[in-house]
């Protein structure tokens, strides 16, 4: 009997090398049959924030033994959103037997994020507002007619930064004349000092903040159990950075793979990994089988034919 009965026809064994040495092919180089790949349209998205009021203090008792920070803030928002809600009550252990103590009452206080691929913006105000820190129940801390703060940052466009102040301002109960981007001073006998800063403004190449106002706060009220109070309170802040211009899409290729010429690519960056060389080997060696299995077949065809 024939050995080549008991075998797979050698026609039959060379299509399916052949067939499985294509298959490699496709796997190791599938960019050489379709052509790099497009980079995605558009860019990321930019980032906006914008606050209302938020506190950064430390609450002294009276023995001076203990500290209560009070870190709280009003309309907190990430792009996209917004909030406008108009107070903000806080307790304390330890202050006032735990009562709620109001920081802050506004008839506005809006706070609005929003963002996209071409632009991010932050904003905030309020309008007729009293601050007030615990200890001083009927004296506030800061009152304010109207500031705005607004930060702009737009593709292909310097960042803007603005806050404005309209109208008056009292601190510790005394109407104070501020000066724009400078820094204002307010002692009160008994009460303590407070400085102030007033539309601070930030830009670089991409971000943008603007603070409307910034005060420092050293109090010693002596009232509801309190000390001091020592710490920060800013006023109507907005950030913004610029959105990431998109990538230009890269051109298809209708002439297969290109020779390379200079230093090999890294296969991270073109889709491939280590093992492509190989692969691509293998498949050449089983192109290879393939095409001698089929001569011999033939062959062997012809010699069985002319016997």
């Amino acid at each position: 009997m024939n050995s080549d009965t008991l075998r797979m026809p050698a026609r039959r064994r060379a299509a399916v090398l052949t067939s499985a040495a294509a298959s490699v092919a496709l796997i190791a180089a599938p960019s050489a049959l379709t052509g790099p790949a497009h980079a995605a349209g558009g860019g990321a998205e930019g980032r906006a924030d914008a606050v209302v009021l938020r506190t950064g203090l430390q609450i002294s008792l009276l023995d001076k033994t203990v500290q209560v920070p009070l870190t709280a803030s009003l309309n907190a928002v990430k792009a996209p959103a917004s909030a406008d809600s108009t107070t903000l009550s806080v307790r304390l252990d330890g202050v006032d037997q735990g009562r709620p103590f109001q920081v802050l009452r506004a008839d506005v206080a809006e706070a609005k994020a929003t963002a996209d691929k071409r632009r991010a913006e932050g904003h905030a105000q309020l309008v007729r507002a009293r601050v007030r820190v615990p200890g001083l129940p009927l004296l506030s801390l800061v009152e304010v007619e109207k500031v705005v703060s607004k930060a702009v940052c737009a593709v292909g466009e310097r960042p803007v930064a603005e806050s404005n102040l309209l109208g008056g301002v009292k601190v510790l109960g005394k109407q104070v004349a501020l000066s724009v981007g400078g820094r204002t001073n307010v002692a009160a006998p008994g009460v303590g000092e407070v400085t102030l800063d007033l539309s601070r403004t930030r830009t670089t190449s991409r971000t943008a903040a603007a603070t409307a106002l910034e005060l420092k706060v050293a109090v010693n009220p002596l009232s509801l159990n309190v000390a001091e109070v020592n710490g920060t309170v800013t006023l109507a802040e907005a950030t913004c950075e610029s959105p990431r211009a998109g990538q230009r899409p890269a051109a298809a290729s209708t002439s297969g793979v290109k020779p390379q010429t200079g230093p090999a690519e890294n296969l991270a960056e073109t889709g491939g990994s280590s093992t492509t060389p190989y692969l691509a080997a293998g498949a050449a060696a089983l192109l290879g089988l393939g095409g001698t299995a089929l001569l011999l077949a033939r062959g062997r065809a012809r010699s069985r034919r002319r016997g």
